[in-house]
C-alpha cells in the first residue's frame, strides 16, 4: 500500500497548515484499521503527533492536544492533519503512517509509511 502525503511548508508562530495522506494500491483491496502522523527532528525518535481508528477514535500527543485534529475520509483513503496555533517546536518532517490488511491472493498486515513533509514554523 503506497501512501502519498501532501502539504506542509512554511509558515510564521500562530499561523495553521493542513498535511494530507492518500493510500493507495494497485491489483489489491484493503482494508486500514489506523492512520496517523508522526514526526520527526534531527537526532531525536520518530514522535507520534496524532493517530485516528477505523472507527474514528482520535490520540493526540499532549504537545498537540487542542491545536491539531486528525480526521479521516474512508471513501478517499486519506487522513488529514489541520495544524492551528502552530509554534516553532512544532518544525518537523511529518511522516503519514497506515495500518491494516491487504488481499492479493492472500490477505496479509501491512503497515506503510510516506514520504516525509517539511513543517516550518517561523517565531
Amino acid at each position: 500500500v503506497q501512501l502519498q502525503a501532501s502539504g506542509g511548508g512554511l509558515v510564521q508562530a500562530g499561523g495553521s497548515l493542513g498535511l494530507s495522506c492518500a493510500a493507495s494500491v494497485s491489483g489489491s483491496i484493503f482494508s486500514i484499521y489506523a492512520m496517523a502522523w508522526y514526526r520527526q527532528t534531527p537526532g531525536k525518535q520518530r514522535e507520534l503527533v496524532a493517530l485516528i481508528t477505523s472507527g474514528g477514535a482520535a490520540n493526540y500527543a499532549d504537545s498537540v492536544k487542542g491545536r491539531f485534529t486528525i480526521s479521516r475520509d474512508d471513501a478517499k483513503n486519506t487522513v488529514l492533519l489541520q495544524m492551528n496555533s502552530l509554534k516553532p517546536e512544532d518544525t518537523a518532517v511529518y511522516y503519514c503512517n497506515a495500518v491494516g490488511t491487504h488481499y492479493t491472493s492472500q490477505w496479509a498486515e501491512f503497515d506503510s509509511w510516506g514520504q516525509g513533509t517539511q513543517v516550518t514554523v517561523s517565531s
